[in-house]
């Protein structure tokens, strides 16, 4: 089968299996990670099928939504890709992106390294900054039922993985534990020069956010 033809019953699959996902993890953030990797991989000595696969699929199915069970997403790509035909290496590159590229508190050390999987993880990390990271973040704390803010609960910057993902504090804590660090630990230069906007148009959100709070405006 042409790398096109199985990039494009890649899209299906994915379109298909994420109709009702919650909206900040739905085809629309997938999209956009694939056209982030698309555009950041012209820069970058990489393999663009397994870029197209790779963001594709890196979030079809997150843990978060599946009990915390980070193997489900790379073992439905794996099947996915193995009815297809698609060769095994590509297949076990693709499986090791998958379970390589959330942010996990910042303090889980990385068990693979790629060309591809830097590409794939800036593009995923710029769609969590910005307008549109700040919109994705309040929808999963709102699906969550979580509070937008709490002064007396201070942002804990050492969390383990575990205290990561069991975390329910409030939704503007999120800015300090993870999205505010994302500028720093991109991958490619085009991944860094994007980010650096989003992160000083975050910024400029949390000053008139908190000014708001205050009645300062």
């Amino acid at each position: 089968m042409l790398h096109s033809e199985v990039i494009e019953q890649t899209v299906a699959f994915v379109k298909e299996t994420l109709i009702g996902a919650e909206g900040g993890h739905d085809w629309f953030h997938i999209e956009r990670v694939y056209k982030n990797a698309l555009r950041i991989a012209k820069d970058e000595n990489v393999d663009p099928f397994i870029v197209a696969l790779g963001a594709l699929l890196h979030d079809i199915a997150d843990s978060k939504f599946h009990n915390g069970d980070e193997t489900v997403g790379p073992q439905k790509a794996k099947e996915f890709l193995t009815a297809l035909e698609v060769a095994p290496e590509v297949i076990d590159h693709v499986v090791k992106i998958i379970n390589n590229i959330s942010f996990k508190g910042g303090n889980t050390k990385q068990q693979f390294k790629s060309p591809e999987l830097d590409v794939i993880q800036d593009a995923d990390r710029l769609d969590a900054i910005g307008a549109i990271g700040i919109a994705r973040c309040f929808n999963y704390g709102g699906f969550k039922n979580r509070g937008l803010y709490d002064p007396e609960i201070a942002p804990n910057l050492s969390m383990s993985k575990e205290e990561y993902k069991n975390s329910e504090a409030p939704t503007i804590n999120h800015f300090y534990e993870k999205l505010l660090l994302l500028k720093d630990r991109m991958n490619t230069e085009t991944g860094s020069r994007l980010a650096h906007n989003r992160h000083i148009y975050m910024e400029g959100y949390l000053k008139q956010f908190y000014d708001e709070w205050n009645g300062v405006v």
